[in-house]
Order: structure tokens, then C-alpha cells, then sequence
């Protein structure tokens, strides 16, 4: 698409859309990290077919239902089964093995996204015998990708890379058991049972407080998006939804040094960047 005069994106023209997003439907985006959502607004005018901003946000203006559809194509973040296998050992081996002479195992996957993350780790408490136990909350924004989440319909393209996740887990448990192919061989439906303790809910990580407490929070890959100031008051609302003594994991490249409840958490793992609350 060719860009014009509106499309190179100044500061003035990102904040006029972030400011339309809050004021018509109460989406606030104005404190991410502005490299980022400068892309996701790049984007946003390629998939809209949108010449400029402005343009963009008379479409959303005249069709309400755009608005979650934007919203979507904002947040919706890439991810995988099993991302990151070592930092599922860890949470397997020192972390989740700490609940289970516990009655109840209370997580939190906020802005859970399309719940590749819920599932992963629905299955190893499964393999860990606890799923019984667990009581768990998946969260996002956006209404559309939660219900796809709760579906628990995902391409089967996805497949191979999730079975070399699950293979480098080290679990003596068979990924296979957890799924079924679809007739046309074009997606996979993952177990209804994985999710039966499940509350999938609608929540707005960046504008609303907690809304329980938890034993484990999985906030992961999504504060790389917030600017300073955000990462410091989502941390915030981490910190009172969790228990003390209870455990955080964010993403491998994000980091809580210099949040202010910093000073709430000492590390678990450095290297997977899991916490654990001690006040």
C-alpha cells in the first residue's frame, strides 16, 4: 500500500487514534511503548485497506464491530504450545510441584490471547495429576480471541512445532491423548475436559484492577508492550492479585527491576524469569 502525507505516522497522528480508541469505546492504549504500537497501526491500516488514519478511524467510527476487530489486531500477540520448554520445566519441576499437597492451586493467565498458554498448562498439570485441583482464570481484552481460546481449536500447521515443545519437556506422557484431528486433517481440538476448571473473562489488563488472588500469575510477553509507567501499574495490580508467597512468570525479554513492587518479589530463575512475591 502506498503511503501518503497521514501515513508517516507522527507522534501527533498515533495519539489522535489512541485518544479516539479511548474516548469512543474506552480501549486505552495511550501508554504503550509508541515503537510498537506504531506497528500495530501500520498494520492496522494494511488490513483495514485504510489510505490514512483519519480514514481508519471514520471505518471504526461508522462500524462498531471494527472496533474489536482493531483491538484484536492490536494485541493478538504470536505465540505457540509449550513456548519456551525450559521455562515449562521450571514451572513443572520447582514451581507447580510446590501445590501439590495443596487443596487448591489458584492461576491467572492474564492477557491469556488465543490460550496456547492455558492449554500447555492445563496439560502438564494434568500429567502432574493437579489439574483437578487447579482453579484457573484466562484473561484477555478482546471477547473474539477468548472464545477461540475457549474453542480450543488450533490450525494443525501449528502441530509439529508443538509436539518438538512437548518432546523437549521430558515428560513420559504422549501429547496425542490431549487432542483430536479434525475430519478435513486442517485443525486440531484439544480435550473439553483440559478446561473444565477454566474461567476464560473478559479483563483489561491496562485499566482495571484485579479481580482475585492467586497462587501463580503468567503475565508473559505482553508488558514488552507498555511504556514505563503502564509496565509499573500493571505490576501493580500483579502484585496485590497474587498471595504472598506466591509465584509471577513474565516474558524472557521483559523485566521487573524498576517497577516499584520490584522490591515485593526475589527471583526464582533469572534465566526463565520467574519470581516469587515474599511480602
Amino acid at each position: 500500500m502506498l503511503l501518503n502525507k497521514d501515513t508517516d505516522l507522527s507522534l501527533t497522528i498515533i495519539k489522535q487514534f489512541q485518544t479516539f480508541l479511548f474516548e469512543k469505546y474506552g480501549y486505552d492504549f495511550r501508554d504503550y511503548a509508541l515503537s510498537s504500537f506504531k506497528r500495530r497501526v501500520e498494520h492496522l491500516l494494511f488490513f483495514f485497506k485504510s489510505g490514512s488514519v483519519n480514514d481508519l478511524i471514520r471505518k471504526i467510527d461508522a462500524n462498531p464491530s471494527l472496533a474489536e476487530q482493531a483491538v484484536k489486531e492490536i494485541t493478538v500477540n504470536t505465540t505457540e504450545m509449550f513456548r519456551d520448554p525450559s521455562f515449562w520445566r521450571k514451572m513443572r519441576d520447582e514451581v507447580l510441584s510446590q501445590f501439590v499437597s495443596s487443596p487448591v492451586i489458584r492461576i491467572w493467565h492474564a492477557a491469556c490471547s488465543s490460550g496456547e498458554e492455558v492449554y500447555s498448562m492445563c496439560i502438564i498439570l494434568q500429567e502432574m495429576g493437579l489439574l483437578d485441583k487447579a482453579r484457573i482464570f484466562a484473561s484477555d481484552i478482546n471477547s473474539e480471541v477468548l472464545a477461540n481460546a475457549k474453542s480450543g481449536v488450533y490450525p494443525i500447521r501449528s502441530l509439529d512445532t508443538t509436539k518438538s515443545n512437548f518432546d523437549r519437556l521430558g515428560t513420559s506422557g504422549k501429547l496425542e491423548n490431549y487432542y483430536k484431528v479434525s475430519s478435513d486433517q486442517t485443525t486440531i481440538k484439544y480435550n473439553e475436559s483440559l478446561i473444565k476448571n477454566v474461567n476464560f473473562r473478559k479483563h483489561n489488563l491496562v485499566s482495571e484492577e484485579g479481580f482475585s488472588k492467586f497462587d501463580i500469575v503468567l503475565c508473559r510477553n505482553v508488558m514488552i508492550y507498555f511504556n514505563f509507567d503502564l509496565q509499573d501499574r500493571v505490576m501493580d495490580t500483579i502484585s496485590n492479585s497474587l498471595f504472598k508467597g506466591g509465584f509471577l512468570a513474565i516474558g524472557s525479554k521483559e523485566t521487573i527491576v524498576w517497577c516499584s513492587t520490584a522490591k515485593d518479589f526475589q527471583p526464582l530463575s533469572v534465566e526463565e524469569k520467574i519470581y516469587k512475591k515474599i511480602v
